[in-house]
């Protein structure tokens, strides 16, 4: 039965290019929504640059930019590294843009109206040397639960969330000043009130990603404390409420409505329901894919946004099914870090090397369940001896022996009922691993697989039944498109260009299931599929 599917890629900050470490936690939302249009579900995936807030401003301050001009930028930058790897976006959008600026707008007048939201006269930090009010990201200093660095809204030491007046001897990221705090009147949303029902969406999906569920459940065993919607900002979305001009929306209860408002987009340039998509439903199934920083907002915050819009704890959107939340990727045994330059940007990866040759490396070594390291030799290594040594060994050596000695036509054959039988298999459990976010041991069934494939043309010798079994050889060759074909498929939602070049070859479509060439099919000269890397 056909499913309505919503997969939210994380929104990356627009004040700086990508990195291997946003590659890494991204894409297996493309993986998930190629196979979901594969096996003809109704794919919305959706994401976009988040353009708002004072990363923007200072990196616009320092260029001597506006904030627009700044986030423009990285957003066409970041669009061009996407479209690069072969992301399959429905709409990649941005948080500056109409559509998603009404959007908001229109959302918190409503949640404005609700029970959970209400005002408060609070401290804000403030930093006199810069002249401005920090958002709590910007306020850094020790962890008063324990005594790591953290930020002013989050420890990533030990998760507890945060208040910036909280910290212990906080200071200004920007120029190092200790900041005051001034009074100031914002709008709070009550998460202290809705505590009850986010544990129940915890503790009724099973299907997170384990760190999800340890993480949320640490922040609600904590006891979650009620955050500012609201705040004394320079760029950003204006508050939709009288009394409250020249305050913006607090970048994290705008950002995150993103996967509505560009699924909205979406929804209407096809002319469907947006509202059957957020509807609560068997046949509606939304997968949130991020680094494991971003858990909360989309565990915690999201559902509390759309919990309160109503102003009633029964939701009328749909609450986020799966967590597809990544560990870190570090680099070269450190921490990847921008600030101090040590990280491999992705627009200049994105110009050296094929991007299945990226998208392999980065999902078959990927930090699912732990942290991973990306290094340029084992990079070469996986590549050379994976990619290019199983999978495009097979491909280049079958298809080149066809046209070499058949003129590349597909010889009469009969398929080997263990090999169609395991190939069946094969999709099932592929199918079943890259919906439970399993992506590494999806893409290692197929290239075991592929391995086998390798062992059965060494055992049957083509180039040594030709001339003395003609039919064996035959019957090889026509095995070997066979698996082929299944692997292009197979190997879709992962390796895209390479799938279509084979399925041009072989006159196959990418849809899931079982993919029989006839004989008789002329296959094209094969060109080599994947580059040899140099160390």
């Amino acid at each position: 039965m056909c499913r309505k599917v919503m997969i939210g890629g994380a929104w990356p900050y627009a004040n700086g290019s990508l990195h291997i470490g946003h590659l890494a936690g991204l894409l297996p939302g493309d993986v998930l929504a190629r196979y979901h249009r594969a096996i003809g579900d109704e794919v919305y995936y959706v994401s976009g640059s988040d353009c708002h807030g004072t990363p923007v401003s200072i990196r616009a301050a320092e260029e001597g930019r506006s904030p627009r001009e700044v986030s423009d930028a990285y957003h066409r930058e970041f669009c061009s590294c996407f479209e690069k790897l072969g992301f399959s976006y429905d709409v990649y959008g941005k948080t500056s843009q109409p559509e998603h600026v009404r959007f908001v707008r229109e959302f918190h007048e409503k949640l404005y109206r609700s029970p959970y939201v209400y005002e408060k006269e609070t401290l804000q930090a403030y930093c006199e040397k810069c002249g401005r009010f920090l958002p709590d990201r910007f306020v850094e200093g020790k962890c008063p639960n324990c005594g790591g660095t953290a930020r002013g809204d989050q420890c990533d030491i030990c998760g507890t969330m945060l208040e910036a007046e909280s910290l212990v001897d906080a200071h200004c990221t920007v120029c190092g000043t200790a900041p005051s705090f001034r009074k100031t009147r914002h709008l709070y949303i009550a998460l202290s009130k809705l505590q009850g029902r986010l544990q129940e969406l915890a503790d009724t999906h099973p299907a997170w990603r384990r760190n999800a569920i340890a993480f949320t459940n640490r922040y609600l065993k904590e006891g979650l404390r009620d955050r500012a919607l609201t705040r004394d900002l320079d760029w950003g979305i204006e508050v939709p409420k009288e009394g409250y001009e020249g305050k913006k929306i607090y970048i994290w209860a705008e950002n995150v409505l993103g996967y509505l408002s560009m699924s909205r987009l979406a929804a209407e340039k096809r002319g469907e329901s947006f509202e059957s998509l957020w509807a609560e439903g068997e046949n509606v199934l939304h997968y949130y894919v991020h680094a494991k920083d971003n858990i909360p907002f989309h565990t915690i915050i999201l559902p509390a946004l759309l919990l309160a819009e109503g102003g009633l704890e029964s939701s009328p959107y749909h609450l986020p099914d799966r967590i597809v939340s990544s560990e870190y990727l570090t680099l070269e045994g450190r921490k990847i870090s921008t600030s101090q330059n040590w990280a491999i940007w992705t627009k200049d990866i994105v110009e050296e090397f094929q991007p299945d040759a990226l998208r392999y490396f980065l999902l078959a070594n990927g930090p699912e369940k732990r942290d991973t390291d990306f290094s340029r030799a084992e990079f070469i290594k996986s590549v050379n001896g994976e990619l290019l040594g199983t999978y495009g060994n097979f491909v280049n050596r079958s298809l080149k022996f066809l046209y070499k000695y058949y003129g590349g036509e597909v010889p009469v054959g009969q398929v080997d009922p263990s090999i169609q039988g395991q190939i069946n298999i094969l999709y099932g459990k592929v199918a079943r691993l890259i919906e439970e976010g399993r992506f590494r041991e999806a893409l290692e069934a197929v290239f075991g697989q592929l391995r086998q494939a390798n062992k059965f043309f060494d055992e049957k010798a083509p180039w040594t039944a030709r001339t003395e079994n003609p039919a064996s050889c035959r019957n090889t060759l026509y095995n070997c498109v066979q698996i082929i074909a299944n692997a292009a498929v197979l190997l879709a939602p992962f390796l895209p260009f390479s799938s279509e070049k084979i399925a041009g070859w072989l006159g196959i479509d990418l849809r899931w299931g079982y993919k029989a060439v006839p004989d008789g099919v002329t296959v094209p000269e094969p060109e080599i599929l994947f580059v040899r890397l140099e160390a």
